[in-house]
């Protein structure tokens, strides 16, 4: 079994972006190639763009060029796996805790964490619904939306309309600043 265990994928992060997204954890491919959302399956750069965050689709290379577009990218967990399903209730636990200190320190507009489940168990949260959350972190909106996991069920679509729902909230904020 090729168990892998370390990885040179980082967070991109900086002070007062627009947003921040949260994947659950690397998955083999990112872990390989040390860019997130790597593996050809996953439909995150296709739902950014399609969604308004990004003028053009990027390639997980590309990644560190979200920063111009005001978003970051970080992650839940830090350990690969092949699944997120095989992360513990206590990594999944710590990595919220891990999270909400990231948060504090660059204070982004808003936090997109990319999975219900993975949601509840970080922030000990045992409802949850879709889009914009009670919750904040500080100034920070919370949001969950689905995974772009190509094992998540939702349509591109879907994906795309729940995004999008975010960016739209964010311009309007924009516009009333």
């Amino acid at each position: 079994m090729d168990e892998i265990t370390e990885h040179t994928i980082t967070d991109i992060l900086t002070p007062g972006l627009r947003v921040v997204f949260c994947g659950i954890n690397p998955g083999k491919s990112s872990a390989h190639t040390g860019f997130h959302f790597a593996h050809g399956g996953n439909r995150f750069w296709k739902t950014i763009w399609q969604a308004g965050f990004t003028a053009r689709q990027l390639r997980p290379e590309e990644e560190r060029q979200l920063l111009d577009t005001g978003c970051g990218i970080t992650m839940l967990v830090e350990r690969p796996t092949k699944e997120a399903t095989e992360l513990s209730a206590p990594e999944l636990r710590e990595g919220g805790r891990a999270l909400r200190e990231k948060i504090d320190r660059c204070q982004p507009r808003a936090l997109a964490v990319l999975g219900k489940q993975a949601y509840q168990r970080a922030f000990g949260v045992s409802k949850v619904n879709w889009g914009r959350q009670p919750q904040r972190l500080g100034e920070t909106e919370v949001w969950v939306l689905p995974n772009p996991s190509g094992l998540n069920r939702a349509s591109q679509e879907a994906l795309t309309a729940a995004y999008r729902e975010l960016n739209e909230a964010l311009e309007q904020a924009d516009s009333t600043v």
